[in-house]
């Protein structure tokens, strides 16, 4: 039985059931070669650290992943295959007060680096300054009656993730 429950060319729904689903679809992720952000959304609990944590193995990062709960923002510099590096940011927003206060930290900075990806938890909270992502992700907890564990995670690509050429239905889980 497949875990797919929606598949177009703009949005696909998957089920994780275990912790393995999430490590391989972080695999898929990485295989997209995504650049611009990623907004990460669901209720706390919902996997979204992890998913990144495992994201940021896949592109290659070898060590610890911290949280950015407190600091905001956490800077990742991955060597790629070919020689050259990829700028990753990963954002937690869940305690910013004011959107504004991304400017006083350069956000925008991370948003305009070339080949940069930037996933953002949270992103909700600063709607209004951030620009449109290349891709939605939204993770529910407890959508299964057989598996209260199980997590829906629903991928929306953006006209940014289109233009991209981001092919949604390679992810498969």
């Amino acid at each position: 039985m497949s875990n797919n429950i929606t598949d177009n060319e703009n949005v696909k729904t998957l089920i994780l059931h275990s912790e393995e689903d999430t490590q391989a679809l972080a695999k898929q992720l990485a295989a997209l070669s995504l650049t611009g952000s990623v907004w990460l959304a669901g209720d706390l609990g919902a996997g979204k650290t992890t998913l990144t944590r495992y994201w940021l193995q896949a592109l290659g990062h070898q060590d610890a992943v911290k949280s950015p709960t407190y600091t905001l923002v956490e800077p990742y510099t991955i060597r790629q295959t070919d020689g050259t590096s990829k700028p990753v940011y990963h954002a937690d927003l869940y305690r910013l007060q004011d959107p504004e206060e991304l400017s006083f930290i350069g956000f925008d900075e991370y948003l305009d680096e070339p080949n940069a990806l930037v996933i953002i938890e949270w992103a909700s909270r600063a709607d209004s300054y951030l620009p449109p992502p290349s891709l939605f992700i939204d993770m529910t907890q407890g959508n299964d009656d057989n598996d209260k564990d199980a997590r829906q995670v629903e991928l929306r690509l953006s006209k940014s993730g289109q233009a991209q050429g981001i092919d949604l239905s390679v992810l498969n889980i």
